[in-house]
């Protein structure tokens, strides 16, 4: 068993650090705790802060110290203040936005328009880094909470990759963080969030938060040019009792069909829904193909072996369904539960090189559920699908969650990829994936999808294309 030495304050451990300690142990780790008596910067700051604005408990909270436990030499230790001392080859230090201590992190976080990253460095070089996705940008325990959980998930991975592979040096640029007090920051980060989120509910059409718009086209369209731009696209109307999201596309017997969640506001649940392309080059209102008693989304459509199934996001239940249409595109059956017990959004399907493969988002902890890549792969559609060695792949707000199916373009793959540096639905890039096989994961910058005269909407959520027929959805 690996001994793991957490190097701790011994008054101001936060829950943060219980529940590290507590995961490590889970994960296999044997753990040794020591102490540096010193105060923690800012941390009544923190502590009056979080008091005030309350909204349940948060990983920020003081939680007393870790407790003292016996152990065997460490093979590693992680510095969780800033001020260990010892030989650096064997100490992980965390920093959040450049800052040793939570509390003068969460300070830059605010002053820096929740602009985080979580880098963890070894003999003074980078070999870990996190940009995380902030769920809930306005009240501080749950900021810490979205921080905070990626923080403890990229801890542990680096561990176990410091132990089964070693760890590289990363090329990650010096960035200059704005200084600020907690109070302060956080009264003007909150100030700016309350007035965003009143003029969103002043201004925005709340019975109609998402729409899917559509265009036929011949030659380049969003994923070549990265616009949108050329012909205008078509919204697809809804009733006001509803939205439409997740749109996908297949071409079948010469017709177009297209796919999307459909959220009726009365009952509060995504079901699937289809319609099809008529010869006016229009599509009529979706009808319902598939209910389940929890949420459902994401429905891609994927054509194996003559047959044609559906693989729509299902993390509400805990597990991931493949669906055979029995009578398409209305009839559709349980065919197989390809993962159960395990919270995964958007897996998008990649067949390659007489491989599957699985490329989506999970929620670790209190972490965000849109900024955590993980990988799965299996030599048949229907598994057994086993996790990739190095998951969680990335944790990244602009290069995690796919927006789409992947995408082939001269031999090359690409993956639409959701952008949620400020909110969710915010933006969509595309990044080339390099290299995927059991052994490694890579990945190309991304390359942002930017605004343009063919859809009035800022962002995208979605993008897929089946022929001529291109379709998107945004927040509207």
């Amino acid at each position: 068993m690996k001994q793991i030495e957490l190097i701790s304050r011994a008054k101001d451990a936060r829950r943060w650090q219980h529940e590290l300690a507590a995961r490590l142990q889970a994960a296999g780790y044997g753990l040794l705790v020591t102490y540096i008596d010193a105060p923690e910067p800012e941390g009544r700051a923190l502590d009056r802060a979080l008091a005030l604005t309350r909204r349940g408990p948060s990983l920020a909270d003081n939680a007393g110290p870790l407790g003292a436990t016996a152990g065997e030499r460490p093979d590693l230790a992680i510095d969780l203040t800033g001020r260990a001392s010892g030989a650096p080859s064997e100490i992980l230090r965390v920093s959040l936005c450049g800052e040793s201590s939570v509390p003068t992190g969460l300070a830059r976080l605010l002053a820096n328009g929740l602009d985080a990253e979580i880098l963890i460095s070894l003999a003074g070089q980078p070999v870990a880094r996190a940009v995380p996705m902030i769920d809930d940008r306005l009240w501080l325990g749950r900021i810490g909470n979205s921080v905070l959980g990626a923080m403890i998930t990229l801890i542990i991975a680096t561990v176990d990759r410091y132990f089964s592979q070693g760890l590289e040096p990363l090329d990650v640029p010096r960035r200059s963080w704005k200084p600020a007090g907690l109070t302060g920051a956080y009264v003007r980060s909150f100030a700016t969030g309350i007035s965003a989120r009143m003029t969103r509910r002043l201004m925005g059409r709340p019975d109609a938060p998402w729409k899917i718009a559509y265009r036929l086209i011949d030659g380049p369209g969003v994923a070549e040019t990265g616009r949108l731009d050329g012909a205008p696209f078509i919204a697809l109307p809804d009733d006001g009792k509803r939205f439409y999201a997740d749109p996908f596309v297949i071409a079948h017997d010469g017709k177009l069909y297209l796919f999307v969640e459909e959220f009726p506001y009365a009952t509060g649940k995504g079901v699937i829904s289809v319609s099809e392309l008529d010869a006016s080059g229009r599509f009529g209102t979706p009808r319902v193909v598939l209910e389940a008693p929890h949420h459902l989304s994401y429905p891609q459509i994927v054509a194996h072996g003559g047959e044609l199934y559906m693989l729509p996001e299902s993390s509400g239940g805990d597990e991931l369904v493949l669906y055979r249409a029995t009578r398409f595109p209305d009839g559709w059956e349980r065919d197989t539960v390809l993962l159960s017990g395990v919270n995964i959004n958007d897996a998008t399907l990649l067949e390659r090189d007489g491989r599957f493969w699985l490329v989506g988002t999970s929620r670790m902890g209190t972490a965000s559920a849109s900024d955590t890549m993980v990988v799965y792969g299996a030599s048949s559609l229907r598994g057994p699908w086993l996790a990739h060695p190095l998951n969680p792949i990335l944790i990244d707000r602009v290069a995690a969650r796919p927006g789409g199916a992947f995408i082939r373009q001269d031999g090359r793959l690409f993956l639409p990829v959701q952008d949620g540096s400020v909110t969710y639905g915010g933006g969509l890039g595309l990044t080339e994936l390099l290299r995927l096989d059991d052994r490694q994961v890579k990945w190309g910058e991304v390359r942002p999808i930017t605004p343009g005269a063919a859809w009035h909407c800022k962002g995208i959520h979605t993008l897929n294309r089946a022929g001529r027929l291109e379709v998107i959805d945004s927040v509207h």
